[in-house]
């Protein structure tokens, strides 16, 4: 199914939430991973147990929604 016709099975969308600003290294680099890198910017990612890996790494800065 396409983004465009509505939500996916097996997909999330986070949105970053709170700044990277003072965190560590890692967390910084794993918001970029995840393609975010400014507050309230959005992106829907595939669901998998890396992709979840990183969501858990950073969960206090982003927000994770179904897409």
């Amino acid at each position: 199914m396409t983004e465009s016709t509505g939500a996916a099975v097996g997909r999330v969308k986070v949105t970053q939430i709170a700044s990277a600003i003072g965190r560590k290294k890692d967390q910084e680099g794993t918001l970029i991973g995840l393609g975010l890198n400014k507050l309230n910017r959005s992106k829907v990612l595939e669901d998998t147990p890396s992709v979840r890996g990183m969501i858990f790494k950073v969960k206090h800065l982003i927000r994770v929604e179904p897409a």
